[in-house]
């Protein structure tokens, strides 16, 4: 419910701050006293468009800012999905700087005007005479139907039940089209993907592969080196170990002379030893090296091969080529079992389809109940309301097609005259008719779910006498389950709400404001006797107030 209102620099409005307390709220004032301009205010927190010559003093922003209690209203997952922090208490705010710039927050996080519509929505809803254009939408119908039928939870399992079918069918589409297109590609997938097995990427080290190509291409020049080398190591007269041999012997004479001459001989045996090891080395090399055409024809054209496939499939690694080979295995192997993977998928579907269709027949059921119930409330409430002769037919019909809602088709059809045709709500309805409809529909879910705080703005007009009597009564009932104001011109209506606020101008400085004032009991008997009689209170306008008042 609307707990706080705060209005700054709006229009003819400079500053105002009310609390709301009660259930059922009455707003009245003089035609042209600022009414609209309270309603306008509101307009901007609903995420209404504003523009600057809602400003009144341009060198400040306008500020409206409202506080709801919503602990009652089940918002927590709209708000997580629009990732705001729930809050008990919310508070929303809209400014309009002087740039003519807007901005919004609920409960100091800044939102778009689409987020702030998804959560007032939700809170506040302000209907008029001019407003029933609701009447006629689809969605809301359900709404109603489905609220009486108590569906909420029948409809969150269609709904997931729905869902589940669509993925699935969605699913088996795209199997069948790539049924449609598999034959082409799957030759051509297979001849890649053999291409690639043949290779054997999996035992291949491109490494040792480049480093054996090397060596099978330069025998000639290997096995030359390497004698080179072990000459070097082990010619008589010159060879690198002779040479060695005869340090090592000159150095040992003198090693026990000098620490440091100990180590040098050391060093100089470490060397020989290794020099030693790679003589034989050198020596299993030459044994080792020889010349084999056949490996090198080999060899050279793995290596070739995996070249060509490295630019065929714009990759430089082996790892890569077997990520792609393991793609077309996957690709092959789906097209191989696609027949098998469909009828599976057939079988999917159509069971996540009979869960669809029971989903849908227990809505159909439930709904088929509650539209008598429906329309005998309904016509009730309108012949207290004036309308002695206004009949209801609602029909809901299965169709194949599963929409939000289930499959059914709902036609709402009305005649205000006995004995009259039924026709379309808004062919058959006046705009004074649809208001009270809308009003009777709303008492009655009222009844069976949460509703946000209903702004009732002169949906009175063109009644009067005990209809505008037992208006005030269902606003009244109303308000036992929700909070609801109206803004009124008539005295039967005003005197049933618990409390009375009016809309007043005045002159402050020399300029025109709108205030809003609650009004104590003695006012609002005065206020009330004037909506009977005019500005001159007599007594028994007083006290035709304080009846009502009473009553």
């Amino acid at each position: 419910m609307l707990t706080n209102l705060s209005i700054k620099n709006f229009a003819l409005i400079d500053s105002l701050e009310v609390s709301f307390t009660d259930k059922f709220s009455i707003i009245t004032g003089e035609t042209g006293a600022g009414k609209s301009i309270l309603l306008g205010g509101l307009g901007l927190i609903l995420g209404k468009r504003a523009d600057l010559s809602v400003i009144n003093d341009t060198d400040k922003k306008c500020i409206v800012e409202a506080e709801f209690d919503i602990a009652n209203y089940k918002l927590e997952k709209l708000f997580k999905k629009s990732e705001l922090d729930y809050e008990t208490n919310t508070i929303i705010r809209r400014e309009i700087l002087p740039s003519g710039k807007s901005r919004a927050f609920i409960n100091d996080s800044p939102v778009s005007l689409q987020v702030l519509k998804n959560i007032s929505e939700q809170l506040i809803d302000i209907h008029s005479q001019h407003q029933t254009g609701l009447l006629t939408d689809n969605s809301f119908q359900f709404e109603v139907i489905d609220a009486l039928a108590n569906n909420e939870t029948n409809l969150s399992k269609y709904k997931i039940a729905l869902d589940a079918y669509k993925k699935e069918y969605r699913e088996l589409e795209d199997l069948y089209e790539l049924q449609k297109t598999s034959n082409e590609s799957h030759d051509y997938n297979s001849f890649l993907l053999n291409e690639l097995l043949d290779v054997q990427l999996e035992k291949l080290d491109q490494e040792a592969l480049e480093e054996e190509l090397e060596q099978l291409s330069n025998v000639d020049t290997i096995v030359q080196q390497l004698s080179h080398a072990n000459q070097l190591c082990s010619n008589e007269e010159v060879g690198a170990l002779n040479s060695l041999t005869e340090l090592k012997s000159v150095l040992r004479s003198i090693a026990n002379f000098s620490t440091n001459y100990k180590i040098i001989f050391e060093r100089v045996e470490s060397v020989q030893i290794e020099l030693e090891d790679i003589f034989g080395e050198i020596e299993n090399g030459q044994q080792n090296v020889e010349a084999n055409p056949e490996r090198l024809i080999v060899v050279a054209g793995i290596l070739n091969k995996l070249q060509s496939l490295f630019q065929k499939h714009k990759v430089a690694l082996v790892e890569e080529l077997l990520v792609i080979q393991n793609e077309l295995d996957d690709k092959v192997g789906v097209v191989a079992n696609l027949d098998e993977t469909i009828a599976v998928k057939k079988e999917l579907v159509a069971d996540k389809e009979t869960i669809v269709v029971s989903s849908a027949n227990q809505l159909h059921e439930k709904r088929s109940i509650a539209i008598p119930k429906l329309i005998k409330q309904l016509e009730k409430i309108l012949t207290n309301l004036g309308m002695e002769n206004a009949k209801f037919e609602i029909s809901v019909s299965q169709e194949a097609d599963f929409l939000t809602n289930g499959n059914d088709v709902l036609s709402f059809l009305f005649t205000a005259n006995k004995g009259g045709n039924f026709n379309e709500l808004k062919k058959a309805a006046s705009g004074g008719e649809l208001s009270r409809i809308m009003l009777g529909i709303k008492a009655i879910l009222s009844k069976y779910k949460h509703l946000p705080t209903i702004m009732f703005d002169e949906i009175d007009t063109g009644v009067s006498g005990d209809v505008a009597h037992k208006m005030g009564m269902l606003m009244q009932y109303m308000s036992e389950n929700m909070q609801v104001f109206s803004i009124t011109h008539l005295s039967q209506i005003a005197s049933k709400g618990s409390s009375h606020y009016k809309v007043y101008k005045e002159d402050v400085d020399g300029k025109t404001r709108s205030n809003l004032k609650h009004l104590s009991h003695d006012e609002r008997v005065n206020e009330i006797a004037e909506m009977i009689g005019g500005k001159e209170l007599t007594e028994t306008a007083l006290n035709h107030a304080k009846e009502l008042l009473s009553n």
